[in-house]
């Protein structure tokens, strides 16, 4: 399934994956009062003269509220109290009603032809639905770098349409990150090999690419689009390598990215790349030492409201075991380390996955392994008198190697967050999975487990993308392995989707 030069790892351990059960909230129903005593009949006299129980015709006793009642009183106490049982039973019943199916699906197999083979990375949406998204390779060693390709929605169909071919040389190779939409249209995005062939690799140290469709009328189709490269990393003082993050635009413009390794010390950079004179000038904001200050940065960095930068290494920190980082700019960009991972089920090691943010500032990420599950974790960093609190959302179930959240998190509007594992689930071939706030701990519901029936998987395998969400709910994603292409060994990858 490889490509030439590749030395990322394989992720096909296999695992299970135990959910923790939710209490059931009709458990502590109960239609009996605290303070409910036993029924009492009440002999009353009316205007001074006894009588006899049962015998008044004007009256009758009322067993369920323990007095004597006129028929129409009692009349309307009844209906009063079969309205409670209504209720109560209503009640019951919506509590009772299981979570809505999800529908899983998917929508596009690739073949290791033309197409391209490895989806790697996740996918970009626009305004009409249509997917965006890059393979890593093609099936045959040596035979294509990559693709950009969009899935374009017709109804409840697709049509998959190649975009650009990369061909390893000045232009890149081998995409990793997704493709971010842009001014006016346009795809951005970067590749971690090819570019300038004077690089210390002989693959290349990787580029960042712009790509826009044709400015004339295509007389063929697919209509392939126009490449332009940005930046080519030299593999020196300007990163090497970058990683599986997205590009970030800013309100003016620029673009901001990580590479995985260069920099002043090799342990990797953030950078900015700022419009000038019809071209691009890199600025590198921070070279990683690999040492306290972290290694490795393979997501991409966020912005808050004030500017500030954020971002995760994979390796260093005070255990090596990867930190989140933010960088503030004054005269210079300054890091401050938020936290520095260690080994064990505290918070987990090793977040490769960048983090989102809310409207609260608050921070989210994963972990790729530890917890007390073994199978990495979701956290939440909180601003809080001057510094952050580190809060352990979730610790997923697995224990491989590299096997927990590799792409980002993704929350919806009701602050639920989704993911993808790479290699944990029921089954060890990864998973969907959506976490929703409770108190004093977060749900965990799996949207989808892969490989159910083991190989050949062909819902897919290995999905290290993050989610995407369209404007009626549907979820997407891809799984770099498994589907129907027989060009590949164990399948050249799918796009899937989910539906509520």
């Amino acid at each position: 399934m490889g490509v030439s030069g590749e030395d990322f790892p394989a992720f096909f351990p296999t695992h299970s994956c135990r959910v923790r059960a939710k209490q059931d909230p009709r458990a502590s129903f109960s239609l009996a009062s605290d303070c409910a005593g036993p029924l009492v009949y009440f002999n009353s006299s009316h205007f001074g003269k006894e009588e006899k129980a049962m015998h008044n015709k004007a009256r009758f006793p009322n067993m369920l509220f323990g007095t004597s009642l006129r028929p129409d009183s009692a009349a309307l106490a009844i209906m009063v109290l079969l309205l409670f049982l209504i209720f109560v039973f209503l009640f019951l019943t919506l509590i009772a009603q299981p979570a809505q199916a999800q529908t899983y699906r998917v929508i596009y197999n690739f073949t290791g032809g033309q197409d391209g083979a490895d989806p790697r990375a996740g996918l970009t949406i626009d305004r009409a639905g249509n997917l965006y998204g890059t393979a890593y390779g093609t099936a045959y060693l040596g035979a294509g770098a990559g693709t950009v390709y969009q899935l374009k929605r017709n109804g409840s169909s697709w049509t998959f349409n190649s975009l650009y071919s990369f061909t390893g040389g000045s232009d890149g190779g081998n995409p990793l990150a997704r493709v971010i939409l842009g001014p006016y249209g346009a795809l951005y995005g970067t590749t971690p090999f090819g570019g300038n062939p004077s690089c210390h690799d002989p693959l290349g140290c990787g580029t960042v690419f712009k790509l826009r469709p044709s400015p004339t009328a295509c007389k063929t189709l697919p209509c392939p689009w126009t490449e332009t490269v940005l930046h080519t990393f030299l593999g020196s003082d300007d990163g090497s390598t970058p990683g599986f993050g997205d590009l970030l635009f800013d309100q003016t413009g620029n673009i901001y990215g990580t590479t995985s390794g260069g920099g002043a010390y090799g342990g990797g950079t953030v950078y900015e790349l700022t419009p000038s004179g019809g071209g691009w000038t890199e600025s590198v904001l921070y070279s990683f030492g690999g040492g306290s200050d972290g290694n490795t940065p393979w997501g991409g960095v966020i912005l808050d409201n004030a500017g500030n930068l954020y971002g995760t290494t994979g390796a260093g920190g005070l255990s090596n075991a990867g930190t989140v980082f933010q960088l503030v700019h004054s005269m210079r960009w300054t890091e401050n380390i938020l936290r520095s991972f260690a080994y064990g089920s505290d918070g987990g090691d090793h977040p490769f996955a960048g983090l989102i943010i809310d409207q609260s500032g608050n921070l989210y990420g994963a972990t790729q392994e530890g917890g007390s599950g073994s199978g990495g974790t979701v956290f939440e960093l909180s601003p809080s008198g001057g510094g952050w609190t580190f809060s352990l959302l979730y610790s997923i179930r697995g224990g491989g190697i590299n096997c927990g959240p590799s792409g980002s998190l993704v929350m919806d509007g009701a602050g639920n967050l989704y993911g993808t594992t790479v290699c944990d689930g029921r089954y060890g071939y990864g998973s969907v999975f959506k976490l929703t706030p409770s108190r004093p701990y977060w749900t965990y519901t799996s949207l989808h487990d892969f490989c159910a029936g083991g190989p050949p998987c062909s819902d897919g395998t290995g999905p290290i993308s993050n989610v995407v969400f369209d404007a009626n709910g549907n979820l997407y994603g891809t799984a770099e392995a498994g589907g129907s292409g027989t060009a590949c060994q164990g399948g050249c990858g799918i796009v899937w989707e989910i539906t509520p």
